[in-house]
């Protein structure tokens, strides 16, 4: 996860570093590690791995790491997806602004930006245009041919004859959002993309996945009721090799600050983060959490605002999962949504374990941010017969609680099996997340002890 300046003034990657004192190499090392890393190739791509022309040129590098862990230098070689993680991180950077500037009409008036897919879930030009965008991006820098992608989205509602104004404002939204490339530190097309090619761009996404080989996942806006209703949503990208999540990256744009502003039902958070806009020093609301898998580590860095620069790693710091292993004192999550998980069930279970505060209800895998970030200790999902988990909800917030520390597995204690297909095939009855293995194995026994009396 190179970052590189102007005056060859760099910060060592996450991946190259071991956890000390906060540190910076000197100029003379930078250069030479800048010229060994603009040589080297990215894996399965004809891109080089850092390309001055691709990443800032300016400005020097800081830190506000809040553990202010020094960064030792301990290899030259950078680490495996340290440069599929950066890019996808910036990508998730950009359609979260792209987000942020849809939902603020939505709230305000939805001008006909809302369809409904065949199940009746909504759709937005967020979620076409956050696809579109995202594919664009990595395969401008993977190269079409390296580039496989399993998405939510489909182009039948968009190609069809009555949608052509609903296409046009899809088109303009992604060309609005790619115009701002440069200040991510992408390269932008040459000119506004057309129909064609944003329709191409989100029928890429057309993989089937499976146990082998390497393959993006995007929910482009996971938690899309939330969207529509001005409240939590996310952004979430994976990627899936070998049928393992190697990487992921959540953009939570209206995520606060402080944990009590979660609840869905807190309409004063939504008035309030309109009367004060927040501010990049603030952090009020909105941030990227991201983790490779066998890191040990799991990062959070706020949105880019106003006409700043992203420069990597944008003041990111590490966040941990929280160490309550006491069921009276932790805090579980569970789906807004009665449609595909049953209140009544997680209710009781939590009531046997010895959970005792009210469940955080909130939409889309800000569940799982919650987890990384210790403001909950626990993620029960139990789905209604005949609904299966897919596996853009639940991939990329996976491998960053377990980075950060805790525990995901299915309700039987097994790891969840992105290996066939779409769906999560194979799942024992639900999804478990916890903060830690002492909370998820009381879990574990108490749905095995009640689960035979349970309508699901």
């Amino acid at each position: 996860m190179p970052l590189f300046c102007a005056n060859f003034a760099i910060r060592v990657p996450h991946a190259l570093i071991h956890s000390r004192r906060s540190n910076f190499i000197s100029n003379h090392v930078a250069s030479s590690f800048l010229l060994f890393l603009d040589s080297k190739k990215s894996i399965g791509s004809s891109k080089p791995i850092v390309s001055l022309s691709k990443f800032n040129q300016t400005h020097h590098c800081s830190s506000t790491m809040e553990d202010q862990n020094q960064l030792v230098l301990t290899s030259s070689e950078p680490e495996k997806y340290s440069k599929e993680l950066e890019v996808a991180v910036r990508a998730v950077q950009m359609a979260c602004l792209l987000c942020q500037r849809v939902q603020d009409s939505l709230v305000s008036q939805t001008n006909g930006q809302v369809q409904s897919k065949d199940d009746n879930s909504p759709v937005t030009i967020a979620d076409w245009s956050v696809q579109a965008t995202v594919s664009w991006i990595l395969t401008e820098y993977f190269g079409s041919e390296n580039v496989s992608i399993i998405a939510e989205e489909d182009v039948r509602s968009l190609s069809k004859a009555d949608s052509s104004g609903l296409l046009e404002a899809v088109v303009k939204t992604v060309n609005k959002c790619l115009s701002k490339a440069p200040q991510f530190g992408h390269e932008g097309p040459i000119k506004d993309l057309g129909t064609s090619e944003v329709l191409e761009a989100i029928s890429r996404c057309n993989s089937t996945g499976g146990p082998t080989g390497r393959f993006w996942v995007l929910d482009p806006v996971d938690g899309t009721l939330g969207f529509v209703r001005g409240d939590q949503y996310a952004i979430a990208l994976a990627l899936i090799e070998d049928g393992e999540v190697v990487l992921g990256v959540l953009g939570c744009p209206n995520y606060p600050m402080k944990k009590e502003w979660l609840s869905y039902q807190n309409g004063y958070r939504r008035i309030m983060s309109k009367l004060t806009p927040p501010t990049s020093e603030s952090w009020e609301k909105g941030c990227v959490i991201y983790a490779r898998r066998g890191s040990g580590k799991a990062w959070i860095q706020p949105l880019l605002s106003g006409d700043k620069k992203f420069l990597w790693p944008n003041s990111a710091r590490q966040i941990q999962v929280s160490s309550i292993d006491n069921p009276a004192f932790a805090t579980f999550c569970e789906p807004v949504e009665k449609a595909n998980s049953s209140h009544s069930f997680t209710a009781g279970l939590a009531h046997s374990v010895g959970l005792r505060n009210q469940p955080l209800r909130v939409y889309s895998m800000v569940k799982y941010a919650a987890i990384a970030r210790g403001h909950a200790e626990v993620f029960m999902k139990f789905a209604r017969a005949g609904y299966k988990e897919k596996i853009w909800d639940h991939a990329a917030g996976v491998v960053i609680i377990q980075e950060a520390g805790g525990v995901v597995t299915d309700a039987g204690g097994q790891p969840l099996d992105f290996s066939g297909g779409t769906y999560l095939e194979g799942l024992d009855r639900g999804v478990i997340a916890c903060s830690g293995a002492k909370l998820h194995e009381k879990i574990i026994r108490a749905v095995d002890a009640s689960w035979n009396s349970s309508s699901l």
